[in-house]
């Protein structure tokens, strides 16, 4: 699962690690606790707009350009996402996992494994 709050986190680090600051410089031109910021950038917190607006403004980063950043880390976290789901599976794991699994009425050639991303999905084709 894609969580916004972690990809937002990981640009804002970013966008203050380009400049070279610290945490502490800027949560204290924010306004904004050092830890919350912290658990803000490691994606554990969710920020309002108006806690994001200070943010950015300490940073000297228009939001739109945050926001898009985030949006296109996200768009590759779900073209990332995508591909893992459809990615073929091997021949030896697929006969493996088609002797362990049993699809009533359709015959093995016509089943399609996809590539397990917590649990495995077994789709009749």
């Amino acid at each position: 699962m894609i969580l916004l709050r972690r990809l937002l986190g990981d640009v804002l680090r970013r966008q203050r690690q380009r400049q070279g600051r610290t945490l502490r410089e800027v949560s204290s031109s924010a306004r904004v606790s050092l830890g919350y910021l912290s658990e803000v950038e490691r994606g554990q917190k969710e920020a309002s707009s108006e806690l994001l607006s200070a943010i950015c403004d300490a940073l000297d980063v228009r939001m739109s350009e945050l926001m898009r950043e985030v949006s296109d880390e996200l768009a590759l976290a779900e073209l990332a996402q995508s591909a893992a789901a459809t990615e073929p599976v091997p021949a030896p794991v697929r006969r493996t996992m088609l002797n362990s699994v049993s699809v009533a009425g359709v015959p093995p050639e016509r089943v399609t494994i996809k590539a397990p991303t917590e649990a495995v999905d077994v789709v009749a084709a």
